[in-house]
């Protein structure tokens, strides 16, 4: 896993929109542009500007992915059958962070990859420590025994802003199981995703 190079809430304030639905995250209070110059009025978008944008959102939706596992995940997408883009969201919410992440062990999807990244989370009994691994349908993924008592996963468990998608069934506190894989209107993305334009972005 990289380091986080940049801080997350930057991405909010630069793309305008609390991208996670946090209630803390600073755009909620400053909801112009990071940096000197946030404050200047803002130019009409070209369609490049407008498909950057698209990607940069989502990509930073899913913890700050980088580029090139990123792009490795949209080639992934246009030799599967069917819309690139919903192939494209199909493939991101397969992460092993992001079902983690959904299942509510975390709070955001940063702390799901640190949880996987030390090695406490299960996968059908096997334990995995890469975020990146993608998960197949019928998985079981859970909590190793330490985890199930960190402050951490009880505190995201409680957490009122986030409810456990359909595609995600928890059995018990400490195990969910991936049922499906989701189309795009299935997630519960708290902004507006666009995967057609970042598929546009690519196929330039």
């Amino acid at each position: 896993m990289t380091k986080r190079t940049s801080s997350k809430h930057k991405l909010d304030r630069r793309m305008g929109e609390n991208i996670w639905g946090r209630p803390n995250s600073p755009v909620n209070k400053r909801s112009y542009g990071p940096g000197q110059h946030g404050q200047r009025r803002k130019s009409k978008m070209s369609d490049f500007g407008l498909q950057l944008r698209a990607k940069q959102k989502l990509k930073g939706y899913y913890g700050d992915v980088t580029e090139k596992q990123f792009r490795s995940t949209y080639k992934d997408a246009t030799k599967m059958k069917g819309d690139t883009g919903q192939n494209l969201i199909g493939l991101l919410e397969r992460r092993l962070d992001m079902i983690v992440y959904r299942a509510k062990f975390a709070p955001t999807i940063f702390a799901a990859r640190q949880i996987v990244s030390h090695g406490h989370i299960y996968v059908n009994g096997v334990k995995c420590n890469i975020a990146s691994r993608r998960c197949d349908v019928g998985d079981v993924i859970s909590l190793g025994s330490k985890a199930k008592e960190m402050a951490l996963v009880i505190e995201a468990q409680s957490l009122p802003e986030r409810d456990i998608p359909d595609y995600v069934a928890p059995d018990g506190n400490d195990k969910v199981q991936f049922t499906r894989v989701p189309k795009l209107d299935e997630v519960p993305y708290p902004v507006t995703m666009e995967p057609n334009l970042v598929v546009e972005f690519y196929s330039r």
